[in-house]
């Protein structure tokens, strides 16, 4: 239980972890390699320290000191452990690592907890039997564990359902130039949050790795070709960013994320210029960004947030101290995140006195809050962050679940205490 103390008003310079999306693609990129890379500023964290693990038990040779790890890479020969191997619920690891470990030889286990055995896998192990790998869901219910039976990833035309994620793409296209052919993948549908997907082809590029794109449906991947061992900076992470640039929102002052990278690919950088449009004052500076508070736009808003379905939780959260109503769409994915996202953000926010409206793929937030509330987390690292900055406004608010910010921000109390 962590109560969380209001705060009149913010000034204050803070730098948040490095991006861990990033990260785990520069991992699984840097493992592939033949040679030695430096991954610098990563983010040492629950979900990335069960990455390492993972990668080292298929031979990659990972030293970390500090934020920075050297990678001595497999050269792409990939090694089946004895045991499964665990990635608790780091939902991206998990996939990325279904693509990567099938250009091994042997057999693989893939497993997570509980909450990872909900997490939808199909499309891409779908996508894997079609280039002649032997994947299964264990319980056949579309989710993990998942078993791999591999000599290698055959390659060719591949069609991937695009699903509620688009970590099944980007799994593909990182395993994709150690195949034995030319990868050609086509996508069928809508692609949720694509910017993870830049953000998949920047690493490759950075590694050395050449992929032909026609529109945001067709992915062309010569192969065999290796990634070339490199150093690799990891930009700080937008997503973590987003509860500091809101704490700005809702309480008043300024806040400056002093390692965010103003012309990012990470698509959680719009969460800044919506809060321009909820009326703060957004400026950057050298390499990091301002934000001003506090909220003065209080018309109905409607946001599409398809592309960036991580800021979704603060941005409900900023919403509910809006006058004004704002709806959040086309976020049906958030359903099978850590946690069904939609409707905890409904159940706490109602704790709280806000009005929500709850759809299957939207949801509606109007404030302001009127009380605090002991907050449940439901496991989920993104709720327990969103609601301790609404607790930074509102007295009362106690986070049930503190520790469960460990998943990808492990020092996310001081931070944020650094605030006052």
């Amino acid at each position: 239980m962590k109560p969380i103390q209001p705060i009149r008003h913010i000034h204050a310079a803070i730098r948040v972890p490095g991006s861990k999306s990033f990260t785990q693609r520069a991992l699984i990129a840097a493992s592939l390699a033949g040679g030695r890379s430096l991954v610098s500023g990563a983010l040492i964290s629950e979900d990335t320290e069960h990455l390492i693990a993972a990668l080292r038990s298929v031979g990659a040779d990972i030293e970390q000191r500090g934020s920075h790890l050297a990678v001595e890479g497999t050269g792409g020969k990939i090694t089946a452990p004895s045991a499964p191997i665990f990635m608790g619920n780091n939902g991206t690891g998990i996939r990325l690592l279904t693509g990567t470990v099938s250009i091994g030889k042997g057999v693989f286990t893939l497993d997570g907890n509980s909450r990872m055995r909900q997490r939808p896998i199909r499309p891409l192990v779908d996508a894997l039997n079609s280039m002649k790998v032997d994947a299964v869901c264990v319980y056949d219910n579309g989710c993990p564990p998942v078993r791999i039976r591999t000599r290698g990833l055959a390659g060719g035309k591949v069609s991937l359902g695009a699903g509620l994620s688009s970590q099944y793409l980007s799994s593909l296209l990182l395993a994709a130039p150690y195949a034995e052919k030319d990868v050609e993948i086509t996508v069928l549908g809508p692609l949720p949050s694509q910017p993870y997907v830049h953000m998949t082809l920047d690493v490759m590029a950075h590694f050395g790795v050449r992929v032909t794109q026609d529109r945001d449906s067709s992915f062309w991947v010569q192969a065999p070709q290796p990634y070339e061992a490199r150093q690799y900076a990891v930009e700080g992470d937008a997503s973590s960013a987003t509860y500091f640039m809101g704490a700005a929102a809702i309480c008043g002052g300024k806040v400056t994320i002093e390692n965010i990278n103003p012309h990012s690919r990470q698509g959680d950088l719009r969460f800044s210029h919506i809060l321009e449009t909820m009326g703060c004052v957004v400026e950057s500076s050298g390499a990091g960004l301002e934000i001003s508070g506090p909220l003065s736009n209080h018309e109905d808003l409607d946001f599409d947030l398809h592309d960036a379905p991580d800021m979704v939780p603060a941005l409900a959260v900023v919403s509910a101290f809006r006058k004004g109503r704002t709806a959040l769409k086309n976020i049906a994915h958030l359903r099978v995140k850590e946690s069904d996202r939609i409707a905890a953000l409904t159940t706490e926010l109602r704790k709280m006195g806000v009005w929500v409206q709850e759809r299957d793929d939207a949801m509606t937030v109007q404030g302001p809050p009127t009380r605090g509330a002991e907050i449940e987390c439901y496991s989920d690292h993104r709720i327990a962050m969103s609601f301790a900055m609404g607790g930074l406004a509102v007295q009362g608010v106690v986070i049930k679940d503190p520790d469960c910010v460990k998943k990808s921000f492990p020092d996310f109390w001081e931070k944020l205490k650094a605030l006052g």
